[in-house]
Formats: C-alpha cells, structure tokens, sequence
C-alpha cells in the first residue's frame, strides 16, 4: 500500500496535487483506470461533440489508441476544433448511418473498446426533424452493434443513452433501471429503441462472452465547451457573454444536473469492469445525487450567483413541444456495483463550466485548462 501511494503521488503530473490519504486513494483509482486503457484500441463515436470530446482528450491522457468516428463538429464554435483534439487521436469523418463506410472504419481500426456517444442529442431538434433523430439514433446503434458483431477485436462495449428512455410518469421517485421505456419525444423515444436493439443484439449475439455490452443512462451534463443550442448552460453562457438577461423557457422542469466529467469516468470505469468480469455487464442509470435534481430556474440562479456582474434570468415561458416537468434517476445500482459517489455537486459543476467559459472568453490556452479540470476531478 505505502508503494502505491508513494507512485500514486509521482505519477500522471497532470493531476490535481494532493492533500489527504482520500485524495491519495482516489488518485490510485484513478492511476489505474488510465493504465488499463494505455494501450488499448478505443473507438469513440460522436467524438466531436461535447461529451465526445471532453471523453477522446481523457482517453488521449491515459494514453490509448483512440478512434474518434462523428460528423464535422455539430456547433460553430466547437470544443473539438478550438482545443484541435483531431491532431491528437485518429479522427475519421463519418455518419453512423453509413454502415459501408464505419464497417470500414472498424476493420482499419480493430477496436478492442468501443464506446458509443453519436447521437442527435436535442429534443426540440427531434420535433423538427424527426426522421434523422430516429436514423441516427436507432439505425447509427444497429451498425455500431453489426460492426462490433463482425469485428472480432471488440472485447466491450458502452452505449450512451439517457436519462429520458422511460416512460415518465412525473413521479418524485427516481427512475430506475427495470422501470418500462417508452420516452414520449422523438429524442427520447428514439434513445428508447437505441436501449431495446441494444438488449436485442446482447441477447443474439454476444452470449458468448467474446464481447461484453452495456448501456449507460446519463442525465443531464453540463460543462465547459457546450455550445449547442436549446440548452441551459451554454444559453447562459451566451447571455453573459453578451451582457443580456438569460431567458429561461421553463424555469420549473426539474431534471438531474452533472458535470460532463462525471458519467464520462463512469463509461470508462463500465468499460473496463465487464472487460474484467461480463457479469457486470448490463444497463446503468449515470446521475446525480437527489440534492444535485434541480429545477432549471434553480440552476439559473447559481449560474448567475457565481458568474456575477449582475447577471439575472427572466421567465419566458414559450409554450414550446412537450418535454418532461420532472425527472430523476436512481443511480443505486451504480453506487453498489462499483461504489461509486459523485466528486463534484451541482455548485462544483456550475464553478467549473463558469471557469472554463470565462478562460475561454479570455484567450487562454484552453487544452491546458481542459486537462487541468481532469486533472482535479
């Protein structure tokens, strides 16, 4: 114990410097996450998004053979092209709908992890075209799960999906893993199907232990580098930036708030754990503590609380497509199998996404700032 600490303190200098046994201990943890991965071939769908990218410069850090498969960048400006992520892993442009072109990709790379994030992520995208939502999020899964099928390097694999796949009662009870799906808008319903193919190739096609598939239920995120649209945060951010009030749409729907770093650490820790043992394999709801459930009206308010200058929301209903009015999970199969706790509360989540905007704002060197939040949590 006393050499695992000793190399718990020397190793991986990126991380944040210690200052308690705790720390020493989550460093270890940490240390050997980053070395089951150094290594390894990781393919990465949607690894220019939000999530894709915070996921691909955590994996570059570990040291991994990274993949990164995903359209161009989904917003202007993206996290992906400000901090140049493509000159530090492979990147290859493509659409998961295009099952020649990524079965391509997956015989070139030879995958031993694959971990499954391209999606269309908003709901109100999904009003407006709900036919691409459902092509990308149902059919992209099928020809991830065909190619994990025909390429026999892949050993485990993670599907992200949602918070929003069952069917919301508006109950004040988080949902949990055996609850029916049945998510009511086309980006919920379509992440709905995404979890049933999942179960459906499972069940016929990896019962024999060569590769093991899980499914990661995530809610909310939030953090630096968002900058898509009909979201919180980054409407925050974008308010700020401008001086304006922020308008809030619907300052009552509660749902489950986390920094982006949290669920990204756990589909790497689920990666690996069924890699090791395939009877950890299964489906996982990723959120928050009920203290971190908040209402977005709530979470205004602390934006603007520490952002400051006077920032303030305004309430601005719009009477705009249905969405959920409250929705939380239980994460307590999560907690039990791999005991694990969020690092950081929704106060934590706000200071760290308002740090990385305003360094942003500012001109700084935003891969050092990037890396130097990983290295913290």
């Amino acid at each position: 114990a006393e050499e695992k600490n000793a190399a718990a303190k020397q190793t991986y200098s990126f991380l944040a410097p210690l200052t308690n046994e705790h720390e020493i201990i989550k460093k270890r943890k940490t240390m050997e996450l980053f070395d089951f991965y150094k290594g390894k071939r990781v393919l990465v769908t949607g690894d220019t998004g939000f999530k894709g990218s915070w996921l691909v410069r955590i994996l570059h850090l570990a040291g991994a053979e990274v993949t990164g498969y995903a359209l161009k960048a989904p917003t202007e400006p993206s996290m992906f092209e400000i901090l140049h992520l493509g000159d530090t892993i492979h990147h290859v442009d493509g659409d998961v709908r295009d099952f020649a072109h990524l079965k391509q990709v997956f015989d070139e790379a030879k995958p031993e992890i694959v971990l499954h994030l391209a999606a269309q992520p908003i709901v109100r995208e999904s009003y407006r075209d709900p036919v691409g939502t459902y092509a990308a999020n149902v059919m992209g899964t099928v020809h991830v799960l065909e190619c994990a099928r025909q390429c026999e390097s892949v050993r485990s694999l993670v599907n992200v999906t949602t918070d929003k796949v069952y069917e919301n009662k508006e109950w004040e009870y988080g949902y949990r893993e055996n609850d029916p799906l049945d998510g009511y808008d086309p980006y919920s319903n379509s992440k709905s199907c995404s979890e049933l193919v999942t179960h459906s190739y499972k069940q016929s096609f990896f019962t024999d232990g060569r590769c093991a598939v899980s499914t990661c239920r995530a809610g909310n995120v939030i953090g630096g580098g968002d900058f898509a649209a009909d979201r919180i945060v980054p409407d925050c951010v974008r308010a700020a930036e401008k001086k304006e009030p922020i308008i809030v749409r619907n300052p009552h729907s509660t749902r489950p708030f986390q920094h982006v770093l949290e669920p990204l650490f756990l589909y790497l820790t689920v990666a690996k754990a069924q890699w090791e043992n395939a009877e950890l394999a299964g489906c996982y709801n990723v959120g928050p503590d009920d203290c971190d459930c908040v209402n977005t009206g709530r979470l205004a308010d602390l934006f603007c609380e520490t952002w400051g200058g006077g920032m303030h929301w305004i309430n601005r209903y719009d009477g705009g497509p249905h969405e959920a009015n409250f929705l939380k999970l239980d994460c307590s199969k999560l907690k039990k199998t791999f005991g694990w706790k969020p690092h950081w509360h929704i106060q934590d989540a706000i200071g760290k996404t308002i740090v990385w905007s305003k360094a942003y704002l500012a001109g700084e060197d935003m891969r050092k700032v990037m890396d130097r939040q990983i290295g913290e949590y």
